[in-house]
């Protein structure tokens, strides 16, 4: 009972503050003192967008769970990492929330991508399913693979934000692949060739300005999403300093993993300590009050972030990268180009040129691996498979 009544006060007193380490901070690709900028760290994490469990929303499916607590914590770290992108893509990464302070409209048309009720873009509700195409009844536990396969189903829906969303499979990242799926956002030939249902002024719910100019770009902003297992049943140090390093590049959306069945948003590391947000809290849903606002403070983490060892992170990770135009993807490309000269640094993937022909391309064909693939991709990334094995491949 005491638990029920825990307020974001009384929580303040039970995370730890920042060691006191000259240790820089990273957190999304920016680096920090703990020293001299302690307020901007927090500030920092207090303004990423903070998914966790919620009860008494409406039914999932008309007839489902009204809540998410015990089942939904990959679901909430997978609308995490994607809300992240959707903040830089839309508001920009040095947008910062401040507590009372107006927030602009289209940091509210982010925030409603994500309300937990059925016809929200990336809902609790979306996600839970769709994910039923891809094997997971309601109410069952995903592990990072499945949760971006089917955030990259949902983002086709969100023609607000017009992103590439490109999942790389078999630990390899083909830079042709990405550049055909980014660049297919190709102008219209003429009027006539134009979609004419946004004539109303509305461009499927948001203003139709943003949907023209980005059709009319040459370049879809990309989230790249690299679902990975960097060990069998604990992580390899041999991939901590590549892992360390994704945080570093101004392109990172984070990671999402956590330890064995029990998923966390990972945002950055100080030493040898990852810092994420933890999606198990159990708070109500949040409806709009009676002027039409939505009460948003409830998904800002208003306290110090969780901290926890690298060594102890599950294998079992999808790392993010946003990148907005080609530039940011060259750089990306340079940087990774670059962490394989590192010393001590074990590739945690491989970036190539193009996709060897005997790999599947869902990009391209557009079709999906037939159900030996499917099976083996699974219990290849999904960790909530205890009997985990080795398949010859």
């Amino acid at each position: 009972l005491f638990l029920a009544t825990l307020t974001y006060d009384t929580l303040r007193f039970e995370y730890e503050d920042f060691p006191e380490t000259k240790e820089p901070v990273w957190i999304l690709g920016r680096k920090y003192s703990v020293f001299t900028e302690k307020e901007e760290i927090l500030l920092d994490v207090t303004s990423r967008l903070w998914f966790t469990y919620r009860k008494n929303f409406p039914a999932i499916g008309g007839t489902g769970p009204t809540s998410d607590t015990g089942w939904g914590c990959m679901l909430r770290c997978g609308q995490m990492i994607f809300a992240q992108a959707l903040v830089c893509r839309h508001l920009g990464r040095d947008w910062r929330w401040i507590k009372g302070k107006r927030q602009m409209d289209n940091y509210f048309n982010v925030l409603n991508a994500f309300i937990d009720k059925k016809d929200s873009y990336y809902s609790i509700h979306q996600i839970a399913q769709m994910g039923v195409g891809e094997g997971k009844s309601i109410g069952q536990w995903y592990g990072p693979n499945t949760v971006a396969q089917v955030l990259k189903k949902l983002a086709t829906f969100d023609t607000w934000s017009s992103l590439a969303v490109h999942i790389a499979m078999d630990n390899t990242v083909a830079m042709e692949e990405i550049r055909r799926l980014c660049q297919s956002n190709l102008p219209c030939a003429g009027a006539a060739a134009c979609p004419a249902a946004e004539s109303d002024g509305l461009y499927n719910g948001y203003p139709e300005e943003a949907g023209v100019r980005d059709r009319l770009s040459l370049w879809k902003p990309l989230v790249l999403l690299i679902p990975l297992r960097l060990g069998l049943t604990e992580i390899n140090e041999a991939y901590i300093e590549t892992l360390k390093h994704c945080f570093m590049m101004p392109q990172s959306l984070g990671v999402i993993g956590g330890k064995p069945n029990s998923a966390h948003y990972f945002i950055g590391y100080v030493g040898e300590e990852l810092i994420y947000l933890d999606p198990h809290t159990t708070q109500p849903a949040v409806e709009p009050n009676d002027s039409g606002c939505l009460p948003d403070e409830s998904f800002h983490c208003q306290h110090p972030p969780c901290r926890m060892s690298i060594a102890e992170l599950d294998p079992s990770i999808a790392v993010g990268f946003f990148c907005n135009t080609e530039e940011d993807f060259n750089d990306w490309c340079q940087q990774i180009k670059k962490l394989s000269l590192v010393r001590g640094a074990l590739p945690m993937f491989e970036l190539v040129e193009r996709q060897p022909s005997h790999f599947s391309n869902p990009d391209v064909l557009n079709l999906t691996p037939d159900s030996s693939d499917a099976d083996r991709l699974e219990r290849f990334f999904d960790s909530e498979d205890e009997d985990f094995e080795i398949l010859s491949l």
